[in-house]
């Protein structure tokens, strides 16, 4: 058995210091919104926090030797998304995407046995998406992309996005959805709450924009992969299915919302045996995969462990450590 974790993160140095270069009054603007977003004492954490795992974050023989110690055979790598950069303009956001997609590249291919690469995409110019999505899978050879839950005016269920779908269809790339700040802003500047409420929130709305507006009918064959157990969206689902039966309004989407659940993957970062027994309940025991959000302290030192600590029947924990992200990776490494 290959036991792979699907959320796994990479930092880029170079790259944020070169886009601090090329923009400066931008980036200087991105650093004033999250100190808003995450309020001061928060950040007096993060940045220590960050910083002392920045081996693990940027040196492959780190990463391995830690894979080695969580019992962990391969790793998806995906940048952080603290480089999604969604305030930047077209151009430098193509160039943002292009380079970490050639930077993952190279990092994942000094250890292509045991390393796969998602790249980005510049969500907040749906133009541009799709040229950087070809560049990271054709060009790049990466297994899917990674994006946000929303940049600018741009949501999940925004119909420019529509060529981006289809072409992710068409490559079977994987689309790891993670959120990287939250729209309540100042509401959640306290506690670490930016964090511990507002990814999961961040979550529940892409992933309900995903679902009404559609998206999964029209593109059947998309392979979303949700982060954070797909936040609190598998938890109150039943309240989306009511609305669907209820509401004009929320009947966008062909059947009921929780019915799309079941096309959809999710990470086991849900810090909870009976969440992650829930979550399988709704979303099915296929549709679950091993993710760590490695190596930062909101993710879990010991994946593995965790999954078996829920004491699952065999075969389900088999297929979360291992069954589900192969047969994910081995239709997205064949792009067509």
């Amino acid at each position: 058995m290959t036991v792979t974790d699907v959320h796994a993160h990479l930092l880029l140095p170079t790259l944020q210091a070169e886009v601090r270069r090329r923009d400066p009054d931008g980036f200087e603007a991105a650093d004033r919104l999250e100190l808003r977003r995450n309020g001061a004492s928060s950040q007096a954490v993060s940045g220590p926090m960050v910083g002392a795992r920045i081996p693990q974050l940027t040196d492959v023989g780190e990463r391995l030797a830690a894979m080695d110690a969580q019992a962990v055979d391969r790793q998806w790598v995906s940048a952080s998304p603290s480089h999604f950069s969604p305030w930047a303009g077209e151009q430098l956001a193509v160039w943002i995407a292009c380079e970490a997609n050639r930077q993952v590249a190279e990092h994942v291919a000094q250890a292509p046995d045991r390393l796969s690469g998602l790249g980005f995409v510049p969500l907040q110019h749906p133009s541009r998406i799709v040229e950087c999505l070809d560049d990271a899978v054709l060009g790049r050879g990466l297994a899917g992309v990674e994006i946000s839950s929303f940049a600018g005016d741009v949501e999940l269920s925004d119909e420019r996005l529509e060529p981006f779908w289809a072409r992710a269809e068409e490559l079977d790339a994987i689309i790891f959805l993670h959120p990287f700040g939250c729209s309540l802003d100042e509401r959640l500047d306290r506690f670490y709450l930016a964090n511990t409420v507002g990814q999961p929130v961040e979550n529940a709305v892409a992933l309900s924009h995903l679902i009404f507006a559609g998206v999964l009918d029209r593109h059947p064959e998309l392979k979303i992969v949700a982060a954070h157990g797909g936040g609190y969206l598998p938890t109150a689902i039943g309240r989306s299915d009511h609305a669907w039966r209820v509401r004009p309004d929320a009947q966008g989407c062909a059947h009921e919302p929780s019915s799309y659940l079941r096309r959809i993957w999710f990470d086991t970062v849900v810090h909870d045996h009976a969440a992650l027994r829930h979550l399988i309940a709704v979303v099915g025991a296929s549709q679950v995969v091993l993710g760590s959000d490695f190596p930062f302290d909101m993710g879990l030192d010991d994946p593995v462990g965790f999954v078996r600590g829920a004491l699952l029947d065999d075969g389900v924990t088999e297929l979360i450590l291992s069954g589900n992200a192969d047969a994910l990776l081995g239709h997205a490494s064949s792009p067509s």
